[in-house]
């Protein structure tokens, strides 16, 4: 019988990408869940990542996010603007990439939800760089 995971949003967020990225991801067996904040001393600065993968659902909680359709983040295809309480669902395999807008206080706080799981993610309890200029894992 699969173990339940239990992770508290406010002691957990693992820091991947210093003053700037906190996230902390589940994975289990059909789907993972990543708790992303990106936090305005340092996210403002990290530069957007085209990826693809399953199925997405995101809920944009703090700030906002610009998500940007297609490979090439220089000249996206379309654009879809995330406000907070704003759901997103994205088609799996869709490439996008994301610009980060952030509240009074300096954060951009969103729950993605992804099946199958993100493989970049790896194992529940894991910690890995996902963003290329990261230097914590």
């Amino acid at each position: 019988m699969a173990k339940c995971q239990i992770f508290s949003f406010d002691s957990d967020l693992r820091e991947v990408v210093e003053d700037g990225l906190y996230m902390q991801a589940v994975v289990g067996e059909a789907l993972s869940v990543g708790v992303v904040n990106f936090r305005a001393a340092r996210g403002a600065d990290i530069p957007p990542k085209s990826h693809a993968h399953g199925e997405e659902v995101t809920l944009q909680l703090r700030g906002g996010c610009t998500v940007n359709l297609g490979e090439d983040v220089d000249a996206p295809e379309g654009a879809v603007e995330l406000e907070e309480g704003v759901v997103m669902v994205m088609p799996a395999d869709r490439y996008h990439s994301g610009v980060n807008r952030f509240d009074d206080e300096g954060m951009c706080l969103r729950l993605n939800v992804v099946t199958p799981p993100r493989e970049e993610y790896g194992k529940s309890g894991e910690t890995k760089v996902y963003y290329p200029t990261g230097d914590k894992a």
